[in-house]
């Protein structure tokens, strides 16, 4: 039997639909959390599945970076739990590209997804959300070291980490706990579709994690899963970097050869 840690609390998740996302719904809805996701469309499918499997969960249609579309997420998510026990902002972008030639649309396409969304839909559901409620922000490795060509991603990232210190101070005060969650390279489809057109890539992204592998899905939805329940009572305004140890080395052997 499945440990459930959260049976009886409200989840909502951005982005639930694919990736990360989707390893977060899976993880709240294993731990017995009724859980309400969005993503920009096809969520209804994995919604279904889930109820198939005796899950609470619903899919609601979203464009995080639209404020009108944010907003009205919010609100049906409102209407629909009455209270909020856990928010997990997870939904973003990534878009990468050469730094003097890096478009303003794109940044500002950058920001308002990862940014701007997170802030606006933890201030319209933190009314409803009780003492003991908690929220977790997942940014990303980027936020603290990075490569050329995504600045204004990894400006993004660090700014949800400085951002959720700042929360962890200004909701404390209600009850509610903020922490952020940082996975490093992760196996969603995505990544393993990159993976599967130049297999090579695979040996090289191994040898770049100190266990030699790098996370799943799975893995980082257990993660989020524990930030947000009372297991992790005593976190608040804290960091947890998920990345199989990849930050850990200063440079990689090949780089000294």
């Amino acid at each position: 039997m499945q440990d459930k840690f959260l049976n009886g609390k409200s989840i909502v998740v951005t982005g639930g639909g694919a990736g990360i996302g989707w390893g977060i719904v899976q993880a709240c809805c294993a731990a017995g959390a009724r859980v309400v996701f969005c993503q920009r469309s096809n969520g209804e499918d994995r919604a279904q599945a889930l109820r198939a499997q005796g899950h609470d969960v619903t899919f609601m249609p979203c464009d995080i970076s639209s404020i009108e579309s944010l907003k009205a997420f919010a609100e049906a998510a409102k209407d629909h739990l009455t209270t909020v026990d856990g928010l997990i902002n997870n939904a973003g972008v990534t878009i990468e590209g050469d730094f003097l030639e890096f478009s303003i649309a794109d940044a500002d396409r950058l920001w308002n997804t990862n940014v701007r969304s997170m802030f606006l839909l933890t201030q319209w559901l933190a009314p409803v959300m009780p003492r003991g409620a908690a929220i977790v922000n997942v940014s990303s490795n980027h936020g603290t070291s990075s490569v050329a060509g995504y600045e204004m991603y990894a400006a993004t990232k660090g700014a949800i980490s400085a951002m959720t210190r700042a929360m962890a101070w200004s909701l404390g005060k209600r009850g509610i706990r903020a922490n952020t969650l940082s996975p490093g390279l992760t196996r969603t489809e995505a990544v393993q579709g990159v993976i599967d057109r130049s297999p090579s890539l695979e040996t090289g992204f191994n040898a770049m994690h100190a266990d030699g592998g790098f996370a799943t899905i799975e893995e980082i939805g257990a993660i989020a899963a524990f930030l947000v329940s009372e297991r992790a009572s005593a976190m608040t305004g804290a960091e947890l970097l998920a990345d199989h140890g990849m930050a850990a080395q200063l440079c990689r052997d090949d780089d000294l050869k």
